[in-house]
């Protein structure tokens, strides 16, 4: 038997390569867009590709479903329910797949989406019980998936509730769980593991929300923990029903004047260099968003319109070839280009460029306690501002500043923190993108930093005015 797990890092996406070796045969299951892996793979083991499987339409990530089954011949197979307008063969519940000696077999668990389907994997050739599940995106190593990409929360989490006691939890304790995604993705909690794979059994006893029971629990626990909904999730299930995508998209190299000309057509400048660098100096109006740190994909949907233009800013064009790859991978195809040559070409030529000024945490009180007008926006997600902030501060997440946020005054010091450093990077260039003149870049930690320096730190009761 082949058995194969390929993950996207910066995606936090997961697919699989499954076959019998000496039958020559193959699947790949989830493909992502990027296929030379599953190709190559392939070659060296021996097998042909002839079947191509989907757990459910993709809300994250653009598929190589198209890619792959114009490279191999492969059949796509999706659930019925995914209405999707390419050629296919759709199943249902309980279908089966023979690759050799192992049998694909198909278990409808909808929740995330309604067509979502896992596939349980028997060696026939050692036992007729299934000794692993490809769980998609129901069931993860240490969380369950989201309810809301497809149909109202409510009944979504009520629908995998029913999914993962019906179904899953029924399959033995010793069976392997092998996700389609893994921690950093958008698609689950915040209790995503970053292992690769788990057991039934090892789930069903550590996996806190699969300990509860209750209905009503769950889908109250599922409201609770649910996160920001990603702006361009409907595109990308768009794309992924079809027609086809079959094709990427080349990234022209750009010299510095045809950059500005592009900026100054409403082209999203997008520089992917470290957020020092980028402090250092960058094309004014341009977006800090580093390519190095994890989840540069996810990021770049919330703040790239799929029908805006965008180039691509790296330390040499590589870098910047690279972030064109993952802006693909998520469904932004209008790219203009890279600047050829990087920054140092742009600076050689001698044209402006911005700078934002750097502030270690560690030094954030002094500043902020002598009064000289600094003021303090946190751009961390809503859970972790009601969990501890420093007193005196605004709240606007990163992903949604689109202009100075109400009650900031744009003519004074505007001094942009999160948890690490990393979030603030970005919400401090989207600040001065959008006209704040005097932008701080709190680095080296955030508020945790904060806190464990021994200031104050206030919640979101606190300022209920419960201090229980």
């Amino acid at each position: 038997m082949i058995f194969r797990q390929m993950t996207h890092e910066d995606l936090g996406c997961a697919s699989y390569l499954i076959g019998d070796a000496s039958a020559g045969v193959a699947a790949v299951v989830d493909p992502r867009f990027e296929i030379e892996e599953y190709l190559e793979l392939g070659r060296y083991m021996g097998v042909s590709i002839e079947h191509i499987l989907e757990t459910h339409n993709h809300a994250d990530h653009v598929s190589g479903h198209g890619r792959l089954a114009a490279a191999t011949g492969a059949t796509i197979h999706i659930h019925a329910l995914a209405e999707v307008d390419f050629a296919h063969e759709p199943f249902d519940d309980g279908w089966t797949l023979e690759l050799g000696s192992v049998r694909v077999a198909a278990l409808h668990t909808p929740g995330h989406r309604p067509e979502h389907t896992v596939f349980t994997l028997t060696d026939t050739a050692r036992g007729e019980q299934p000794w692993a599940v490809l769980t998609g995106d129901t069931l993860f190593v240490n969380d369950v998936a989201r309810p809301d990409l497809a149909i109202e929360k409510r009944a979504g989490a009520r629908e995998i509730h029913r999914s993962l006691q019906t179904k899953l939890l029924r399959l033995p304790d010793e069976c392997e769980v092998w996700p389609g995604h893994l921690g950093g993705s958008m698609c689950g909690g915040p209790g995503m593991d970053m292992k690769g794979s788990s057991t039934i059994g090892f789930e069903r006893a550590h996996n806190p929300t699969l300990a509860i029971e209750d209905e009503d629990e769950f889908v109250a626990e599922a409201m609770r923990r649910i996160g920001p909904q990603p702006p361009n999730f409907h595109a990308i299930v768009d794309l992924n029903r079809g027609p086809l995508l079959t094709t990427g998209v080349e990234v022209l190299p750009l010299a510095p004047r045809q950059v500005e000309q592009q900026r100054a057509e409403g082209a999203l400048i997008v520089d992917v260099r470290t957020d020092q660098q980028f402090d250092d100096a960058h094309i004014p109006g341009s977006v800090c968003l580093p390519m190095l740190n994890a989840g540069f994909g996810s990021r770049l949907a919330w703040i790239a319109d799929r029908d805006q233009d965008v180039v691509f800013v790296g330390r040499d064009d590589e870098d910047a070839r690279r972030a064109g790859k993952l802006a693909v991978a998520i469904g932004i195809r209008r790219i203009s280009g890279l600047l050829a040559g990087g920054m140092t070409s742009w600076r050689q030529e001698g044209r402006p460029v911005d700078r934002i000024t750097r502030l270690s945490v560690d030094e954030l009180p002094e500043q902020f306690a002598q009064g000289r007008g600094l003021q303090i926006l946190d751009v961390r997600e809503q859970s972790e501002w009601a969990a501890g902030h420093i007193p005196g501060s605004h709240f606007k997440p990163w992903h949604d500043i689109d202009s100075t946020p109400e009650g900031l005054d744009p003519g004074r010091t505007i001094a942009v923190i999160c948890g690490s450093g990393q979030r603030a990077a970005i919400g401090a260039s989207l600040l001065q993108r959008f006209g704040a003149p005097s932008i701080v870049h709190i680095v080296d930690g955030g508020v945790g930093r904060w806190r464990e320096l021994g200031h104050p730190i206030e919640t979101a009761r606190d300022l209920a005015g419960d201090f229980v």
